[in-house]
């Protein structure tokens, strides 16, 4: 018997039961459609981490408070950072020595990173930043609270890339003289402005009047899901101080490099300078971090890898279900058409034909709804889930299809078997 016409009884077969071989084909549907759609999800939420991280600039280095022995360690740290701020990094080697009395990060040691250019010729320029969270804002009846207000220096909105959209950032003699002016991101420009221009307009924030000289370039990111890196406000370092966190530590400095090239130089420097000021020596165990927004990006790539690789199983396992599903209609099949089976085995119809039909319809159903699957999964990537865009991974298509269709052989082997394995005479026998 030729292919052809072992497909042909095959396709009449599942004809004959057209709402079991839809049902069936749902179970497929839903697992491929599922580890397509998750993957996905997984791999848009890894690539929009990522793109917050690379906002704050690939020579970009971050200096934060430490709670064990020196490493830069990959994480989420200070607030100060792009989207909610990453403190994190590659270790670069940890101490089992003593401890030394721990030291707060002071604007002294911000100012030491920059003061010494022989010392540290690799850096550009070093921001203190101390942040506040959650700080309500009004202006003439639209009230709004920002997620984020950081406190700083001019030469943070270029380490942090922050790009002005309109107006202007403030000066060093904004600075030095506690000025209470502040730059704001799009969102807070929104919600408290509308369509109104909010360049030289006074708002309130927790009490204390502000004057808004800038608003900064959206950062496209979305509150849903993460941190809004839009929500935000940069004022003078000294007036935040005063108006909003007190006159405590620091949160973080942000430390911008010359280039890409020399960011491992300036982390060396960056270490070897604050060694010095927190009286680091030996084996002493350091009581801060350094971390890049490189070593950060592998560190953020290796845990989704696995927050994805999660979802793809746990999809996976409705693929299984649908496999069991295949299974159990075709042995119900096998069953209905005991006596069918006697007949053609009767009038001389091989093993191999029998043997061939039933694999063939278990295959059939398998890459049917692997098709259809792979379709629902493409369209439901196109939008948004829980505030992330999908990014489809071509090889979960790949791969989901080619199991479902493995799925179909596999599980539609047995009943196959059980059908070919028929004495014709039993089969006859059969009511």
């Amino acid at each position: 018997m030729s292919v052809r016409e072992v497909l042909r009884f095959a396709l009449r077969g599942l004809g004959a039961n057209k709402m079991r071989s839809a049902l069936t084909t749902l179970g497929i549907l839903i697992g491929v459609g599922a580890v397509i759609i998750l993957v996905a999800v997984g791999n848009g939420s890894s690539e929009k981490i990522k793109k917050s991280i690379s906002s704050l600039g690939a020579n970009t280095l971050t200096v934060s408070k430490s709670t064990s022995g020196r490493s830069l360690r990959g994480g989420f740290g200070g607030p100060g950072g792009a989207g909610g701020g990453f403190g994190g990094g590659q270790s670069s080697g940890t101490s089992t020595g003593p401890r030394t009395q721990a030291h707060d990060l002071t604007v002294a040691d911000a100012k030491a990173l920059v003061s010494d250019p022989a010392s540290t010729p690799s850096v550009k320029s070093s921001s203190p930043v101390v942040t506040g969270s959650s700080i309500t804002t009004t202006y003439e009846g639209s009230s709004h609270s920002i997620s984020q207000i950081i406190g700083t220096y001019p030469t943070y909105f270029e380490a942090g890339n922050k790009v002005v959209a309109s107006g202007s950032t403030f000066t060093n003699d904004d600075v030095l003289n506690d000025k209470k002016v502040m730059v704001i991101g799009s969102t807070v420009a929104t919600d408290l402005f509308g369509t109104v221009s909010p360049l030289n307009k006074q708002i309130n924030v927790g009490g204390v009047y502000f004057t808004v000289v800038g608003v900064l370039k959206s950062a496209g990111s979305s509150s849903s899901g993460f941190q809004d890196a839009d929500d935000v406000a940069i004022a003078p370092l000294p007036t935040v101080q005063e108006s909003i966190t007190g006159y405590g530590a620091l949160d973080e400095i942000i430390v911008e490099a010359k280039s890409e090239k020399v960011v491992d130089s300036a982390t060396t420097e960056v270490t070897d300078v604050l060694d010095q000021r927190h009286g680091i020596t030996g084996t002493a165990s350091a009581d801060f971090t350094v971390s890049s927004q490189e070593s950060l990006k592998s560190a953020v790539a290796s845990s989704t890898q696995t927050f994805t690789v999660l979802l793809g199983a746990v999809a996976a396992i409705s693929l299984l279900v649908g496999g069991i599903g295949i299974t159990n209609i075709m042995l119900v099949t096998v069953t209905e058409r005991t006596r069918e089976i006697g007949i053609r085995k009767a009038i001389g119809a091989p093993k191999g034909a029998i043997l061939g039909q039933f694999v063939a319809e278990a295959t059939v159903l398998s890459l049917l709804g692997g098709l259809l699957g792979v379709a629902v999964g493409l369209g439901g990537s196109m939008f948004k889930i829980v505030g992330i865009q999908p990014v489809i991974v071509p090889s979960s298509i790949v791969l989901a299809l080619g199991v479902s269709i493995a799925i179909g052989l596999f599980f539609g082997g047995y009943p196959a078997n059980r059908a070919a394995n028929l004495r014709p005479i039993e089969a006859l026998r059969h009511d």
